[in-house]
């Protein structure tokens, strides 16, 4: 089969991070089914164990650590140990992130530095740790989970505007300095998407009307509805895969078409 139109991931190593439930959740159970082996990471050994549970249950024998993705020495020590015990990392998805809604005016620095860390420095300190072993191995794929933000502003969401714009930013920067070594970089930008997180921004309200914010992002995305989490595990595994290795510095909105349309005209 042609290098360009394999999909499969067999006898990859694949580090999701904050991979214990939702998008990482997902496309870590794409990468299984494609052939990966899983690792992932959470902050505490009491969510970590969650995410090994919800792993079993789909029959995924995943691969679980401890870890703040914003600590470099930990995240080192994470990927040793990873090397150790599974193998050399072949894909990397910088999937953990935060978000705090909050009006500029509002936000605190140590808030904004708060996002930015978790959301941008955290993907830097990941990537550089995995990226010595790809250069050796001469090949390897990184996607960082971006966002309609890496494009968009919008109120109360400064500091995940800013962390998420670098962030599409530093996926061009490691394309562009890491290719020589066949390591591809690309992210995923999704739209909305419908979790556990969002589903009180989706309930009917008590007079049987939908949620404004609901209304708002139906209005916004062409396909009209909110999308589902499995629907980005199809591009996750392209770009994981050796099927997309002339693709290097792209960020690939999954998003229903919000980056096309300018928005419903009121009835």
């Amino acid at each position: 089969m042609s290098n360009f139109t394999n999909f499969s991931l067999e006898g990859k190593v694949a580090l999701v991070t904050g991979a214990s439930y939702g998008i990482g959740f997902a496309i870590a159970c794409a990468y299984a089914e494609a052939g990966a082996t899983i690792c992932f990471n959470d902050l505490s050994q009491e969510k970590m164990e969650m995410g090994l549970k919800a792993y079993e249950e789909k029959g995924i024998k995943a691969h679980g650590y401890v870890c703040n993705v914003t600590d470099e020495a930990a995240v080192n020590a994470m990927v040793a140990q990873i090397e150790k015990e599974v193998g050399v990392i072949d894909i990397l998805v910088n999937n953990a992130g935060i978000i705090k809604r909050i009006p500029m005016h509002e936000m605190t620095a140590e808030e904004f530095r708060m996002v930015v860390d978790v959301d941008l420095n955290a993907p830097f300190i990941v990537a550089k740790a995995v990226l010595p072993s790809m250069m050796k191995q001469n090949s390897g794929k990184i996607i960082n989970i971006c966002s309609m933000m890496s494009e968009f502003g919008r109120e109360t969401v400064s500091a995940y505007a800013a962390a998420k714009g670098g962030l599409k930013m530093l996926t061009r920067n490691i394309c562009s300095e890491y290719a020589q070594y066949n390591i591809q970089c690309n992210g995923i930008g999704p739209g909305y998407i419908a979790t556990p997180q969002t589903a009180p921004l989706r309930e009917r309200q008590a007079d049987g009307s939908r949620h404004p914010f609901d209304e708002f992002i139906c209005a916004r995305t062409p396909a009209g509805r909110w999308l589902e989490a499995e629907e980005l595990t199809g591009p996750a595994v392209f770009l994981a895969s050796s099927a997309s290795d002339a693709v290097n510095g792209h960020v690939l909105y999954v998003d229903g078409g919000i980056a096309a349309y300018i928005g419903k005209q009121p009835s």
